[in-house]
């Protein structure tokens, strides 16, 4: 009895193993284990389909955040014009975050974001690196572009490390944790002055001005607008050499050829240990063997598949990224070329956009650096003494 228990325990052990290779192989090659709800989306079959209603309800989301607005802001908007979820209950801000992170909207999916950590309670974890996850691009018609949400994936970034700045009610704006300071390579924050009478008005310094004693000038919104539009109408000017310049340097850092071919020879030789896997298992369910060799060889059959796995998605997160820097560069290169007319004024959008970060120099000078690397150099010291003057 001990004997026929024991064998059905091994056999068991191997139907287990085979399900879960099977599961993990549906991943890689794109297929979903079970059809996941998703707002915007409903199940046709075994594809996903756009429900324009709710997908509307997307764009909104991810709009509202481009356009500078909090998630509780987007909150208590769906709730004052009555929009709710599906189930018919209130937006959180819960669930906003969760569709400004779902990269299903783009039209691509990853696979096991979560996994099963006891089958029979059937209890699921979050996967933070425990297990590969597995990314699979164009399953499904998207209804957000993929620069727009690598756009917010990297502003949701910024806001977090400010941390407590990031909230509105602190008087933070599209300017917070963009203004850096040059002596001390801190960032500037608002500050109000004379909050109390009818000289009021909001500046920007250095947070940490009175701590490293820095002498760099504080600004106030007007100097900033009308320093990025100056920055701005330079690219402009110079539209041709600098879209040149670009395109040379997008080949340059984004060529993803050799790193393909990486990936392709890693993808091979993952098939091949995983067909080794396989077999082993399928060998072990048919016919006793001694478990102590079984279990040494399918330690490491699979030692050896997950490192070649660690270097493959290695491999394909560098691939990913220079593709999203190209995007990034290419989103650049679109917006750069529309541009046809001088700026003449400030366009919150265009500054969220085009602008990495402005440095502030201890002699007045400001370096508006754009998202391609480009830096545009401005003498605020001198517009302010010029206007000055002007105003005499």
């Amino acid at each position: 009895m001990t004997i026929l228990a024991s064998f059905a325990q091994e056999e068991s052990r191997s139907i287990s193993e085979n399900i879960r290779w099977r599961i993990k192989k549906q991943f890689e090659k794109g297929n979903t284990n079970g059809r996941f709800r998703v707002y915007g989306y409903r199940w046709e079959e075994d594809n996903l389909v756009v429900v324009h209603e709710e997908a509307a309800v997307v764009r909104r989301i991810f709009q509202n955040f481009l356009d500078g607005k909090s998630r509780l802001e987007t909150e208590r908007e769906f709730a004052a014009e009555g929009i709710t979820t599906r189930n018919g209950y209130r937006w959180m801000d819960s669930n906003i975050k969760v569709v400004l992170t779902n990269v299903t909207y783009t039209g691509n999916m990853l696979f096991q974001k979560e996994y099963v950590t006891d089958p029979i309670l059937k209890k699921r974890k979050k996967n933070r690196g425990e297990l590969p996850k597995y990314y699979v691009e164009n399953t499904h018609e998207p209804i957000i572009d993929k620069e727009t949400f690598d756009y917010v994936q990297q502003e949701m970034t910024r806001r977090k490390k400010l941390g407590a700045l990031a909230n509105k009610s602190l008087n933070t704006t599209c300017f917070t944790g963009k203004i850096k300071c040059g002596q001390c390579g801190g960032w500037y924050g608002a500050k109000v002055w004379h909050s109390t009478d009818k000289y009021r008005r909001t500046i920007y310094r250095c947070n940490d001005k009175f701590k490293s004693h820095c002498q760099t000038l504080h600004l106030t919104e007007d100097d900033i607008r009308e320093v990025f539009i100056r920055a701005t109408n330079q690219l402009i000017e110079n539209k041709a050499d600098i879209l040149n310049s670009i395109i040379l340097l997008k080949e340059r850092l984004t060529d993803t050829e050799a790193l393909e071919e990486e990936r392709d020879k890693l993808s091979t030789d993952l098939n091949l240990l995983a067909d080794k896997v396989q077999q082993l298992i399928a060998e072990n369910a048919r016919v006793a063997q001694n478990q102590d060799d079984y279990d040494r060889n399918y330690s490491e059959l699979v030692s050896r598949y997950e490192a070649a796995k660690k270097q493959y998605d290695k491999t394909c997160e560098a691939i990913q990224y220079r593709k999203a820097r190209s995007r990034q560069m290419d989103s650049f290169i679109k917006t750069l070329r529309a541009q046809t007319e001088p700026v003449a004024e400030f366009d919150e959008r265009l500054w969220g956009c085009m602008v990495d970060y402005v440095t502030v120099g201890v002699d007045g000078g400001m370096t508006v650096v754009f998202r391609d690397g480009t830096g545009m150099r401005e003498n605020m010291a001198q517009n302010r003494l010029k206007n000055s003057k002007h105003d005499d």
